[in-house]
This record gives structure tokens, C-alpha cells and sequence, in this order.
């Protein structure tokens, strides 16, 4: 046994300088450039020990015990024994030691040659290069590129990397991105940024680093700047008002009016040294750079302004709509951009600029009241259209938008009239459970003609083909309808509004009818019920009552919005046997909502001059906050009242109103609402009560800053 312990010491001996060498080269530290030699020549130390003691300890406890067992034989076989392990040890000793001087030789020239080669690599690098630490953001090392665009020298060792580069971030590098997402200024010039991650060590406890490579790409971002500020703007100008302004005055006036406008309009466009040309009498193509737009937006497109100064000997002001297009595209997409902007601003009501790119729409302007416009053709040429769609459809499906009110469910009513008068089946899609209309819809319910006509979303998606049509009434945003999916599933599209229209809305129409100087949707369907019905008999009393119903409702009882078209419409209804009566008790309330309505009045306060706002923190129906949002503004000296309510226990809604003063939409746009100048409102899942009324007062504050700022820059 002991002749076979002595073999195995000698048998390992062949591969110290083997193995032991290429085990302890791997795992000693041929480490990149970075690492300190003093961590690494400990680390050489304590593995050279490990691996050569770990075995022959082993062998040299064997052969002792073999001597041990061989002195209950023989003693002096046993002495022998020691002697020979004493002489076997002292020599492996010496032996050892030498070995481990030649190990430790051959790993560090061969760690060091490799180090030496990496830092002559690095300090020689041609790009900038630095190596920090991702937890502490200090710098480790860097080569003399990256000290002469920082200027930093010596002293950026043990820098935080934002001494030197302020308000640099390597949030990125630890999201895994090999490159940060913008480009870093450094003493005026541009850099892009590349990086790895390593550690500094081969245990999980070492630090976490990251070497960074700065490329300058000052000229190629200075180019790319001038490329983008050079791009085309593509902008068309509509004098909203034009016929209003001309009708009734001599041709001189006429043309001193139109001459007046045309100074206005090329005295703004000058200083851009764009070009300017009139398409149209009331219209203009404007195409300047993109540099320019900002100087536009900084003076808040002062010729809405400079416009409204020019009146008309009957009292009549101008106001002008500018729609324009940018973004990195084709001048003929720009074009199309324009285009849609002017109408989106008219839209809207006019006096306003609405500036589409690709993905998004800007607003300016639009405090003043829509502009009434006198003529039916409109809505003739659309009843006819929308009729002929309704005769061609295979299933007509009705629906409004959420939580909805007496204007969407009475607007949706006369709808069904019309698809009744064309031979088809009007098919209501309305969520009962969620609207301040509920007694009229259960009204409609009762008629023999709405039997089967109220049908579940779920029906509705099922039953549709390709053939089928979707009138949406009341809304013009496509997540505001009151079942999305509908929407979606339905490919024809008509669109019956009188809201502004906002950034988001329904595409891909075949017919719309959106009037947003219209008292209310109901309004708009009357006239249209007008050209489709052939006499007052073909709808029904109670349906002329629902009409009514909206009508009341957006005009608070004719007050506002109330122009000469509404009264012909409210007329047409009465004719039709709607009774006012019967109209004035769907507005009636029950006793609790009665007594919640005079609470939130009661807790309203005035923060900004001319606004009230109430927060109520109660479960509260849509309607009786909207109610007490009416009885808020007709408080003297209050041009504007918002409401904030919880509904449905864990929602939450405004109310909005105004006289006109006060664009409510505007400021409610702002939390994702929308609405019209006098009306409008917002809805919150999941909300809270006082963190949406600390974002409304933020809002609120955002526009009178901004009216502030228009009222200042008025030309005196």
C-alpha cells in the first residue's frame, strides 16, 4: 500500500507544469486591462497552493497511517517507514518550492504580456474611450482621447461621470441597448455613445463595469440639424367667415375688406420669405420652412389676432383657420396633412391652427364661438346620400357614445325613424346601465316599433356582414362610441356630430354630417328627418319628444347655442307632436339626486377669477352632476363651472359648462375629454376624486395662462 501511495505522489508530479499551469493561468486573472496586478498575484498565490497541496497531503496522510499499522508488527519496520516519509517530505518540500517559483513565473509573465497588451490597446484606441462603474457612476479609467474632449485631465479619476458630462444617464446600458438613444454634448461638440457591460472580476461579487467609445459626429448632426430646420411646412389658410363678412356690403367694401384680409396674411408670411398664393377667394397656400414654425408658435400665430380686428360695416368680424402639415415626408403627403388640419379647425369652430404630423395634432387658438352657417345644402345632400346607404345596407345598426345623455339617445331615436322610412330595421346598440337618459330609453322601449329594435353589441357583432351600415351619432371619436368593437367590426361608417372635433376621430367614413356650430345632434337629425320623411305623421310623437329632449338639453333650455336653425328644428318637432310638457319631465329628478345636486353646489369653490369648481366625493349620476355644473354657471361674475364627481364607485367624471367665455372643451381636452366651447366632459377609471381635481385645476391654470398670453399680445 505504501509502495502504491509513493507511485501516486510520484504519478502526479508529471503534470504540475501541465495542468496545473493551464488551470492556474485560467482561473488566476488573465483578466482585461483594468484589473489591479497586486489582486491578481494574491489570486496566482492562493490557487497554486490549493492545487499543489490539495493531493500530496492526501498521499503523505496514507503513508502514516501505513506506518502507524506497521508498528503493531514491527517497530522497527515502523521507524523505517517514518524515515522514509521524512526524507520523502523534506525533499517534495524543496521540490514544491520550486515548482511554484516556475508556476508562478510562467502565469504572471504570460498574465502580465496579455495586460500590457490590452492597456497598450485602450491608451492607444483612436476613439475616446472611458470604463466606469455602472453602480456608483465613477470613472475607472480612461484613455487620452476621451481626457481631451472632456478637458477634465488627470482629475477625472474617480470622477462621477456627471462632473464631466452633465446630465449624462447609463440607465441605457443596463436596459441592454448597445448604443444610447441620444446623442451626448460635450464642450459644444456631439457625440454617439456605444458600450458593453463586463465585470472586474470572476466572482459574482465583483462590480459591474461598462467601457464606453465616444464617436464624433458633430458635422454629420450639425448637417442633419440644418436638413430638418430646412424642411418643407406645408400650410392652408381659410377665412372662416367669409361669406358672413362680405353679405350685405357694396362691391367697394367688398373689396377693401378682401384686400384687408390679403395685407394681414402676406405682412405674416413675409418675414419667412416663404411663398404665399391664393387658391381660392376665401382660401391660401402658404409653403415655408420648418425653422419658421417656431417662431409661429412662440407669437401664437398672431394673425388669428391681427384678423378678428377686421370687422365689416354690419358689424361682422373675420376669422381665419390655418391647417398645416410637417413632419419628414413627401410635399404631397404634406399637403394632405394641411388639408386635413383646415378642416379638423373648422371642425372645431374655427378662428384656430392645427398643426398634423404624422402621429400627432397641435391646437392654437379657438376661444371664440362657433360661426352659424345659414344654408341647409348640407344636410339636404347628406339626407339623400345617407338614405340611399340605409336602402343598400343589409342590417343598420344605431349607436351613441358613453354614458350617454338625452341629446345622443334622442338623436338616435330620429335615426331609427329614418332606417323605419326606408324599409329597413333600425337596430339600437346603447348601454342602459351607464346613462342619464334611462327613462327615455325605456320610453322607446315601450313602442311596438322598438320591440326588437334595442340589440346587445355581442348580437350586433354577430349579425353584421360587409353590408352592413353604423350611424354614430353625437360623438365623433372613435374611443368614445359607446362599444369600440362595434366599430371595428362594422367597415361602413356614418358620422352624425356637432362636437369639435378633437385629434383622435372616426376614419374611413362614408358619410359625415359634423357641424360644430349645431345647437346639438338632435338638431341635425331633425333636419335631416326633414329631406327622408315625407310628413310629420311618419315620426312617432314620442320619438319628436327625444328629439326635443337633446335639443333642450345642449341649448340648457335655449340659452345658449340657440340659433335660428334650432328653433326651426324645435318648430318641426312640435309639429311633429312633441310636447313640452312630456320633454320637461325626462329632466325631472328623484328627491336623493335633488338633494346631492344643492350638495355639490354647496361645495363649490371659486379658485381662479370667473371659475367654479366643485369636487363631491360620492357615488353621483352623470346627470346630476351635469345639472348642477348648469346651475353653477348661472351664478353672476362665473363664466366657467366644472364639476368633479366619483361615479360608479370607482370612477370618476367631470362636467364642464360655459356661456361662451370660456372654452370648457379646450381645458378638458387636456385630461382627454372633449366636448364643445359651452359643453363638455371627462371620464376616469379607477380614479381618484381629488387627484383628477388637482389635474383639472392644473389644466384650468395652463389655459388662463394661455388666454393671458393671447390677450398680451393683442395689437393695440
Amino acid at each position: 500500500m505504501a509502495v502504491l501511495a509513493i507511485a501516486a505522489l510520484a504519478k502526479r508530479s508529471l503534470f504540475w507544469y501541465t495542468n496545473d499551469i493551464i488551470a492556474i493561468a485560467a482561473a488566476s486573472g488573465v483578466f482585461p486591462a483594468f484589473q489591479m496586478r497586486r489582486e491578481g498575484g494574491r489570486r496566482v498565490e492562493k490557487m497554486i497552493a490549493r492545487m499543489m497541496e490539495s493531493g500530496t497531503r492526501l498521499a503523505f496522510a496514507l503513508l502514516l497511517i501505513f506506518a502507524a499499522i506497521s508498528s503493531f508488527y514491527n517497530v522497527w519496520i515502523a521507524i523505517g517507514e517514518l524515515l522514509v516519509v521524512g526524507t520523502l517530505y523534506i525533499y517534495y518540500r524543496a521540490k514544491a518550492k520550486r515548482r511554484r517559483a516556475d508556476i508562478r513565473q510562467t502565469v504572471e509573465t504570460l498574465m502580465f504580456q496579455v495586460d500590457d497588451a490590452s492597456k497598450n490597446s485602450l491608451m492607444n484606441f483612436p476613439l475616446p474611450t472611458a470604463i466606469l462603474r455602472i453602480d456608483t457612476g465613477e470613472v475607472v479609467w480612461c484613455n487620452d482621447g476621451f481626457f481631451e474632449i472632456t478637458g477634465a485631465h488627470e482629475r477625472m479619476f474617480n470622477m462621477h461621470i456627471t462632473d464631466v458630462m452633465d446630465g449624462f444617464d447609463t440607465k441605457w446600458i443596463m436596459e441592454g441597448r448597445p448604443k444610447c438613444p441620444y446623442e451626448v454634448e460635450v464642450n459644444g461638440r456631439h457625440f454617439e455613445v456605444y458600450g458593453n457591460i463586463v465585470r472586474s472580476g470572476g466572482d459574482a461579487a465583483s462590480a459591474l463595469l461598462t467601457t464606453m467609445y465616444w464617436v464624433d459626429v458633430t458635422d454629420y448632426s450639425a448637417l442633419r440639424a440644418k436638413y430638418e430646420q430646412s424642411r418643407p411646412v406645408v400650410a392652408i389658410l381659410v377665412l372662416d367667415s367669409y361669406e358672413e363678412l362680405i353679405k350685405g356690403v357694396s362691391e367697394a367694401e367688398k373689396s377693401k375688406l378682401t384686400a384687408q384680409v390679403d395685407e394681414d396674411i402676406a405682412n405674416w408670411a413675409e418675414p419667412v420669405h416663404g411663398v404665399l398664393r391664393r387658391l381660392d377667394r376665401d382660401k391660401y397656400l402658404f409653403l415655408f420652412e420648418q425653422k419658421d414654425l417656431a417662431e409661429f408658435v412662440e407669437k401664437k400665430f398672431d394673425l388669428l389676432d391681427k384678423t378678428r380686428e377686421i370687422k365689416s360695416s354690419s358689424g361682422v368680424g373675420a376669422t381665419i383657420s390655418i391647417g398645416i402639415g410637417k413632419g419628414d415626408t413627401e410635399l404631397s403627403e404634406l399637403y394632405q396633412y394641411a388639408r386635413l388640419a383646415a378642416d379638423t379647425a373648422l371642425a372645431r369652430g374655427g378662428d384656430q391652427v392645427v398643426i398634423k404630423s404624422k402621429y400627432a395634432f397641435e391646437f392654437y387658438g379657438g376661444q371664440t364661438k362657433e360661426v352659424e352657417k345659414r344654408t341647409k345644402v348640407k344636410s339636404r345632400v347628406v339626407a339623400n346620400s345617407l338614405r340611399q346607404y340605409i336602402k343598400d345596407s343589409s342590417y343598420v345598426f344605431i349607436m351613441g357614445h358613453q354614458l350617454s345623455d338625452l341629446d345622443a339617445v334622442g338623436a338616435a331615436a330620429g335615426v331609427c325613424a329614418a332606417v323605419r322610412k326606408c324599409g329597413k330595421k333600425p337596430y339600437f346598440i346603447v348601454n342602459s346601465d351607464r346613462t342619464s337618459a334611462k327613462d327615455l330609453i325605456d320610453k322607446l322601449a315601450a313602442l311596438e316599433e322598438y320591440k326588437e329594435s334595442f340589440i346587445k353589441p355581442d348580437d350586433a357583432i354577430f349579425i353584421a356582414d360587409s353590408n352592413s351600415l353604423l350611424i354614430v351619432v353625437d360623438t365623433n371619436r372613435p374611443d368614445f362610441v359607446d362599444y369600440p368593437e362595434v366599430l371595428q367590426t362594422i367597415q361602413r361608417v356614418a358620422v352624425i356630430d356637432h362636437h369639435r372635433r378633437a385629434a383622435s376621430y372616426i376614419e374611413n367614413y362614408v358619410i359625415s354630417l359634423h357641424e360644430p356650430y349645431a345647437s346639438s345632434t338632435s338638431e341635425l337629425v331633425t333636419e335631416l328627418l326633414q329631406y327622408i320623411l315625407t310628413g310629420p305623421q311618419e315620426l312617432k310623437k314620442e320619438e319628436a319628444e327625444a328629439l326635443l329632449s337633446g335639443i333642450f338639453l345642449d341649448t340648457k333650455s335655449f340659452t345658449v347655442k340657440t340659433g335660428v336653425r334650432t328653433f326651426e328644428a324645435a318648430a318641426y318637432l312640435r309639429q311633429c307632436g312633441a310636447d313640452t310638457v312630456e320633454v320637461r319631465r325626462l329632466f325631472n329628478n328623484n328627491f336623493d339626486s335633488y338633494i346631492k345636486k344643492y350638495q355639490i353646489i354647496s361645495n363649490a369653490e371659486q379658485p381662479y377669477p370667473g371659475v367654479s369648481v366643485s369636487v363631491f366625493d360620492e357615488d353621483t349620476e352623470r346627470a346630476t352632476a351635469s345639472q348642477a355644473a348648469d346651475e353653477l354657471i348661472n351664478i353672476s361674475d362665473i363664466k366657467a363651472s366644472f364639476v368633479v364627481v366619483r361615479e360608479h364607485g370607482h370612477d370618476v367624471a367631470i362636467s364642464g359648462r360655459s356661456y361662451g367665455k370660456m372654452n370648457v372643451q379646450v381645458v378638458l381636452e387636456k385630461l382627454g375629454g372633449g366636448g364643445s366651447l359651452t359643453m363638455a366632459g371627462a371620464q376616469f377609471q379607477d380614479a381618484d376624486v381629488h387627484e383628477v381635481a388637482e389635474r383639472l385645476r392644473a389644466a384650468i391654470e395652463e389655459y388662463l395662462a394661455a388666454s393671458q398670453n393671447e390677450a398680451e399680445n393683442v395689437p393695440v
